[in-house]
């Protein structure tokens, strides 16, 4: 098996998937090579849903999204990033579509994932959290209510409290062995910020996961969500948030949790308005008594502007943490408690 790490260089371990784990990596990627994206498999929408029920393949748009952030190459990047607006392959990116041929030619995703970051010269490795081809699922079992697939789970309203929900993957799925070594050889691992029922939990639940975060040395923070989701995060707290992760996990393994002090602009907050999300609230009398130590800080980043529209996709948040700030606290953090 590759190790995902070699040199003797602070060793990072990004737990996420989605536009969260793209921002903390291209900032975290800043002060080691030494770093892993252990990468949700859950997704079914957009342009890779697409490709997995046309192709059987395993998705490969988290996967595009976290290699490009450790690339350094602009124009592979940018390459990476190029999604066709027109014809058959309208709302496509090409990473999308290479990465699918890839499995293809050498019928082993990882083989896939390995050559795609050779041709981006990536900082780091990228490493799918499962290599089996599962579907999401989130269950109320008292009210026998069944919501199947990624895609379905993220447009959903819920009609009652997703914190009495159980997530779980059809079929069961088994850790990428790579991925349990990242988490136990890590000197720091992240939960980025991004969906709770859709981007975090479908990666914690996979079995073995919790079990690594547990067993593992490294400082594990969670980077909490600056805004709620309309119709699923209404009124959640950050500690609201982290009870969430720990429970997709199956053990209390924080150690620290990161979260937004700073207030929005009139502006910001009516962006964030439009698209059904509040400011996630710091409820600091509560998480001064969690088990984690709860750290606040100015991570309101500029608004995204946006790129070509992606038709197969759909609306994506504007709304981004300045990871370059929330990088910086992580690594101060923890060389202050190794001194």
């Amino acid at each position: 098996m590759k190790q995902p790490f070699a040199k003797n260089e602070i060793k990072i371990a990004v737990i996420g998937g989605g536009t969260g784990s793209f921002t903390m990596l291209s900032s975290l990627k800043r002060y080691t090579n030494q770093i892993a994206a252990i990468v949700s498999m859950a997704d079914d929408g957009g342009s890779t849903g697409v490709l997995r029920d046309e192709l059987g393949t395993l998705p490969p748009g988290d996967v595009r999204q976290c290699l490009v952030a450790l690339s350094d190459s602009p124009k592979v990047r940018e390459l990476f990033e190029y999604r066709f607006d027109a014809g058959t392959f309208g709302g496509h990116s090409f990473g999308n579509v290479l990465l699918t041929a890839l499995e293809k030619i050498t019928g082993d995703f990882s083989q896939a994932v390995e050559t795609a970051s050779e041709i981006l010269r990536i900082h780091g490795v990228v490493i799918p959290a499962t290599l089996d081809n599962i579907r999401l699922k989130m269950e109320w079992t008292d009210k026998s209510i069944i919501l199947d697939g990624e895609r379905v789970i993220d447009s959903e309203h819920f009609l009652y409290d997703p914190r009495q929900a159980t997530l779980s993957l059809t079929p069961n799925a088994s850790p990428n062995r790579m991925a349990l070594a990242a988490i136990e050889q890590a000197d720091i691992v992240v939960i980025a910020p991004g969906d709770l029922y859709t981007s975090l939990g479908p990666l914690l639940v996979i079995e073995g996961i919790g079990e690594a975060l547990r067993k593992t040395k490294a400082k594990k923070f969670y980077v909490s969500n600056l805004v709620s989701k309309q119709g699923q995060t209404d009124g959640f707290t950050v500690s609201d948030h982290a009870k969430e992760i720990e429970r997709f996990a199956g053990t209390p393994f924080l150690d620290y949790v990161l979260y937004n002090q700073e207030a929005p602009t009139k502006e910001l907050a009516g962006r964030y308005e439009e698209e059904g999300g509040y400011i996630t609230f710091a409820d600091t009398e509560s998480l001064s008594t969690m088990h984690y130590e709860a750290v606040g800080g100015n991570f309101l980043g500029a608004m995204a502007t946006g790129s070509v529209a992606d038709t197969l996709i759909g609306k994506r948040s504007l709304i981004r943490h300045e990871a370059t700030e929330v990088a910086k606290l992580i690594l101060e953090l923890y060389r202050a408690h190794e001194r």
